[in-house]
């Protein structure tokens, strides 16, 4: 999608702090300098937090997506700018925008009872007990491993290829890859399996194997069902959401440099 057609109007300015001491005090400074309308009414949203707040503003707003600039007042800033109170609007009008697409889930519980979520980072699978689970894969109906066992798996998206992805020992994605990185945890058969990297248009299904015994849990982003029978995922290429970053500091350079290692 054309970064173009989503010029960004700064008039008006939505605040949204973590509620962290650090977060709430920088949000009473920033309303007294720039004022602050409802999120919903807001040109462009400034979240004051870390990148679990950024989460947690993308699926806020995921219905009526806007743009959203974030300010690092958290631990983790990886989705965030630098804090400065001075000249934001001017940052807000030079600012780049990237797009990312999350992740559809729909999952199956052992009751029958069917889910639906979305995921900016990842969908996971993890075993809910001391047992390993065993997952059988498959790619647009077609079997692609019979059998997986392991603590549980993940597909994740580019922008979330830099989380949870990265610590399973993950690809990184540039983030204009047309793919998604399915991910193995802690694998145990087959030996050599480490995953693979699938077209964003594939969709994954993956069926738990011998589910009362081997109870899985999955989870998009933050959101968890227990144990799950059956999971599909497919990235939802209609919902298109905005991040914004100063020059020089754009989601896809943070990712280019994170494969380097700084």
């Amino acid at each position: 999608m054309s970064l173009a057609k989503h010029a960004v109007r700064t008039e008006t300015i939505g605040f949204l702090s973590s509620g962290a001491r650090e977060a709430d005090e920088a949000l009473e400074r920033l309303i007294g300098l720039y004022g602050d309308v409802p999120l919903e009414t807001a040109d462009v949203i400034v979240a004051l937090g870390g990148d679990g707040l950024m989460l947690q503003t993308l699926h806020r707003t995921m219905k009526a997506p806007k743009p959203i600039y974030g300010m690092n007042r958290g631990s983790v800033g990886f989705l965030m700018n630098e804090y400065s109170e001075r000249g934001l609007r001017e940052r807000l009008a030079a600012a780049k925008p990237s797009i990312i697409h999350p992740l559809a889930m729909r999952a199956r519980d052992v009751h029958g009872a069917e889910t639906t979520a979305r995921a900016i980072n990842e969908v996971s699978l993890l075993r809910q007990t001391y047992q390993a689970a065993k997952l059988r894969i498959e790619v647009d109906e077609a079997t692609r491993l019979s059998e997986l066992i392991a603590d549980g798996v993940l597909v994740a998206t580019p922008a979330g290829s830099t989380a949870y992805n990265l610590s399973a020992n993950g690809p990184i994605l540039p983030l204009d890859a047309p793919l998604m990185a399915l991910t193995p945890l802690s694998p145990f058969r087959p030996r050599r399996w480490r995953g693979a990297l699938l077209p964003d248009a594939a969709r994954v299904t993956i069926e738990i194997l011998e589910a009362d015994k081997r109870p899985v849990a999955a989870a998009a982003d933050h959101f968890e069902i227990r144990r799950v029978m059956r999971v599909s995922v497919a990235m939802d290429r209609a919902t298109s959401l905005i991040l914004l970053h100063d020059p020089g500091h754009s989601l896809d350079e943070r990712i280019l440099r994170e494969q380097f290692g700084y």
